[in-house]
């Protein structure tokens, strides 16, 4: 019998990384599918299940109470007054801090009459490893050095005089010694204010930000360097590509999370070539976990399996500059700029054509290593998989940008170098313009294949060329006016694949659902390439998408036209809240108020879309400024308003 994936979509989460409770919508947690208390990659609670006179009372609600924190509500409907209305209510506030989990139950009576019941919580530990709880086939575990402590059973005998309440606690602690993550410091971005006509806006920033919060990490060796952990359950963890985007897109809220994140890549960064962890000089790692905990790839704990990371690396360096970061803590890292550069001029290209490809040699890796990193996410118009090895269509743009970005850097701080990059870049967009677009023109391909050929169905992986600058002003209008159809934003958000490709499903990971990241990546070029009527449409989709999903977006969802489903269908496997997902309404309000910052050379310019928000408590170059509807105020005296 094949085992299946848990489904993630209908569980609610509660976070302070690195733990996490998934539950049920009853507040319940019980030993099945990926429900459970998670510790730094392992189950360390699989069951906690509330019962009032050994039965389970009748859920009614939950919604999140802030960062770690969910209140369930239940009622009780055989004690009490022999009414309609239920008499007894049952809130099960639980909250959760790095190690630990904890519960408040309060029992109230609204009845006329005496109430008596027996409250117990029920827990029990499997001690599963992640990767066996993604298998389907988890089963109890050897807890190695990890301790948890909780009372196995706990029972409370309760009476409540009419209108009467009492509130009873439980709690849970772990200790894992072998942990590699550790829970992020405090702080590390400001929390903006937003008003906005479309109050789904301020909603979705405000569970974000408590989100974003719940996610930060850090470890033992980076001394308080904080990044974003990718994604509950399966991601909570360091991993390039996503903390790099995560941390790029909360630029605006301050400069210290991208500095955490780029000084705790660079503590990682590849001295050798080893191709079982795709570990080469340079290179910038994909993912971090410990030793004993994998996902079921048979990963190394250090995985270097990334085509793009190494080059976010580059441009968040550079973007973090833009935004103000302190020039010695921008000096401190060129070291790691130029290996990584070094990556790109050297290993990059392995057959030397010229454009960027991966091909993972052990038959462990990921099949593919871009962002779509499932296993047929690259196909052509008629459906099939391209062969590797494979130079996706985005990774030649991040390409671009990130030579030019590193060119930027190195002139403005005395290393030599700039020119070389800059001319690269130039014969690479030249390369890329005679190599990569469709027959007809009418869009670049998603990537070519091993025989040089143009995977010709059309993707989201197009619009994040908008704005790197390799597409001249002629071939952007021609991506936003593909990606702009139907086809493409016909959903809630953009989809990953042309609904008119062999491929498209609505539910296929990578090959028709909407990624909110993803959307947010295109919003952004389109909006800074003056395409303000193709931005809105996206934003739309995903405000009408984060209302349905109770403003917590999340990894993905279903590519359903707007047409046939009156609100997005979830993707059942999603992750819950993801980083990048929740940092996305950050990017999108950094889009919709055209905010471009370019510190060193003392110049911010403003481009704002129609129905722009008012913001208060943005960050530039460390100052606390605000967007009032028509300019910025608060500006240092040293940068100037365009």
């Amino acid at each position: 019998m094949r085992s299946l994936q848990p489904l993630l979509h209908d569980l609610v989460p509660t976070i302070a990384a690195p733990t996490t409770a998934l539950s049920g919508a009853d507040g319940q947690i019980r030993p099945a599918g990926v429900q459970g208390v998670f510790h730094a990659d392992r189950r360390v609670l699989s069951a906690a299940v509330l019962r009032l006179d050994d039965r389970e009372a009748e859920p009614i609600g939950w919604a999140p109470a802030g960062p770690g924190a969910t209140r369930f509500v239940s009622v009780a409907r055989w004690l009490g007054d022999e009414i309609a209305d239920p008499t007894v209510r049952v809130v099960r506030t639980r909250r959760v801090r790095p190690g630990a989990v904890e519960e408040e139950i309060e029992v109230a009576s609204t009845a006329t009459v005496p109430v008596t019941t027996t409250v117990t919580v029920e827990t029990a530990s499997d001690f599963a490893p992640i990767e066996a709880v993604r298998s389907g086939r988890a089963a109890s575990s050897d807890p190695g050095n990890v301790i948890v402590r909780v009372d196995p059973f706990r029972t409370w005998e309760v009476t409540l005089a009419p209108g009467q309440s009492t509130t009873l606690h439980w709690s849970a602690t772990v200790d894992d010694p072998d942990a590699v993550m550790l829970p992020g410091p405090r702080g590390s971005f400001a929390v903006p204010g937003v008003t906005a006509r479309d109050r789904r806006l301020e909603r979705l920033v405000a569970q974000s930000l408590d989100d974003l919060a719940a996610l930060r990490l850090t470890t033992a060796i980076d001394d308080g360097d904080t990044f974003l952990g990718a994604g509950v359950p399966w991601y909570l963890t360091l991993f390039g590509r996503d903390s790099i985007w995560a941390a790029r897109m909360m630029l605006p809220l301050g400069t210290d999370l991208a500095l955490g994140t780029l000084r705790v890549l660079a503590r990682r960064q590849g001295a050798k070539v080893d191709p079982e962890t795709g570990e080469a000089p340079g290179k910038i790692m994909h993912e971090l976990r410990r030793s004993d905990v994998s996902l079921g790839y048979r990963l190394p704990a250090t995985y270097y399996g990334t085509i793009d990371a190494t080059l976010l690396w580059i441009s968040l360096l550079h973007d973090a500059w833009r935004w103000g970061l302190d020039s010695a803590a921008v000096e401190a890292l060129l070291p790691h700029l130029e290996a990584a550069l070094g990556w790109l001029a050297e290993h990059a290209d392995p057959d030397g054509d010229g454009f960027l490809e991966y091909l993972d040699l052990t038959g462990r890796g990921l099949a593919n290593q871009g962002w779509k990193d499932s296993g047929d996410a690259v196909r052509f118009h008629d459906g099939r998989q391209a062969e590797p090895p494979i130079a996706l269509a985005e990774v030649q743009g991040y390409a671009y940008r990130a030579a030019l970005d590193g060119a930027a850097l190195l002139d403005a701080f005395g290393r030599t170098g700039g020119d070389h990059w800059r001319a690269w870049a130039s014969s690479l967009a030249d390369r890329f313009r005679n190599a990569f677009w469709v027959a007809d023109g009418r869009y670049p391909a998603l990537a070519l294949d091993r025989d040089k050929r143009p995977v010709d169905s059309l993707t989201s992986n197009a619009g994040h060329l908008l704005g790197t600058g390799l597409l001249t002003v002629a071939e952007e209008s021609r991506v936003a006016a593909a990606l702009a159809g139907p086809a493409m934003s016909g959903g809630y958000g953009l989809r990953t694949m042309s609904s008119a490709d062999a491929g498209f499903a609505p539910l296929s990971y990578h090959c028709g659902s909407v990624w909110t990241h993803d959307t947010a990546i295109v919003v952004a070029g389109l909006a800074r390439g003056g395409y303000a009527a193709e931005a809105l449409t996206l934003i739309d989709g995903l405000l009408t998408a984060a209302e349905t999903f109770g403003f917590r977006l999340p990894e993905l969802h279903g590519g359903d036209a707007r047409a046939e489903f009156s609100r997005p269908v979830p993707y059942p496997a999603a992750c819950h809240p993801q980083a990048w997902s929740s940092a996305a309404s950050v990017l999108i309000l950094q889009a919709w108020l055209g905010l471009d910052p370019d510190v060193p050379n003392g110049v911010v310019r403003l481009r704002p879309l129609p129905g722009a928000p008012t913001v208060t408590g943005l960050r530039i170059a460390g100052h606390p400024v605000s967007f009032d509807g028509t300019t910025l105020t608060g500006l240092p005296d040293d940068l100037t308003l365009i």
